[in-house]
């Protein structure tokens, strides 16, 4: 689901993508030149790695024990409320490893994260129908913020945005990423032991939304028909399981 803006605007952002679409000199080449941008936003072009794929462990720090590290894996299936946007993320497939150094403080080093887009309602202005329909496409992708703590639970994303309409480039939290503090919403439950198989549900309220940039001149009715920036009312929501090997299990060992 995703609400509109007010009629006004609602009607500028049409304006602006109908303009587009007609090939008017302020948009001129938008749609030809960034067509390709929204190919990579098939929900089938991307598929995460599998639960149970090690692919992606990184390697240790100097002097970290194999035995005692261990690489987990991390599946979710994030439900994510950000300005006036509600939408069901494709699953988000994350890798990290975590142990202790040889001082025995705990470290953690980041692996790899793998999704695909997923479609917002309405498109770009929210109403897209008819026979532009596919040109005012708009899809969601989360990318790696750059910063992440498993054990506190904090951690970052950036969200791409992909339409015909829009550069490559256009992001929410493109200058600075999405900061999450993500907290269990109930006890942990194993699944199986052999393999290990770990399932939660988590959520963070609190996180602010900033405003999508690098968007080009559909940058500001587009902030304005996602309700973006939003310091409130934005919620990421997601039941998850992980599983885990020790490093000296892992196949390559």
């Amino acid at each position: 689901m995703l609400n509109t803006t007010p009629d006004g605007r609602r009607s500028s952002l049409a304006r602006r993508a109908a303009l587009a679409l007609a090939g008017a000199a302020a948009l001129t080449g938008l749609v030809g030149a960034y067509t390709p941008s929204f190919a990579s936003a098939e929900p089938s072009s991307t598929a995460p790695t599998s639960a149970t794929d090690f692919s992606d462990c990184p390697a240790l720090p100097a002097g970290a024990d194999p035995a005692l590290w261990r690489c987990e894996v991390h599946t979710a299936a994030p439900r994510l409320t950000l300005g006036k946007v509600e939408v069901t993320l494709a699953p988000i497939t994350m890798t990290h490893a975590e142990g202790p150094m040889p001082d025995g403080s705990k470290a953690q080093v980041w692996g790899a994260m793998h999704s695909a887009p997923t479609v917002v309602p309405g498109g770009l202005t929210g109403t897209a129908a008819g026979e532009h329909a596919r040109q005012l496409r708009l899809a969601v992708k989360p990318e790696y913020g750059g910063r992440s703590d498993f054990y506190t639970g904090q951690f970052s994303l950036r969200f791409r945005l992909l339409s015909p309409l829009l550069p490559h480039g256009c992001t929410v939290g493109a200058s600075a990423p999405v900061d999450f503090q993500i907290k269990r919403s109930g006890p942990s439950k194993w699944v199986s032991q052999d393999p290990p198989i770990i399932e939660f549900s988590a959520y963070d309220d609190t996180f602010t939304a900033p405003a999508a940039e690098h968007c080009g001149p559909l940058t500001g009715p587009l902030n304005r028909r996602l309700g973006l920036p939003a310091s409130r009312g934005n919620l990421m929501t997601y039941d998850a399981t992980y599983t885990f090997l020790m490093y000296d299990r892992l196949p390559s060992a």
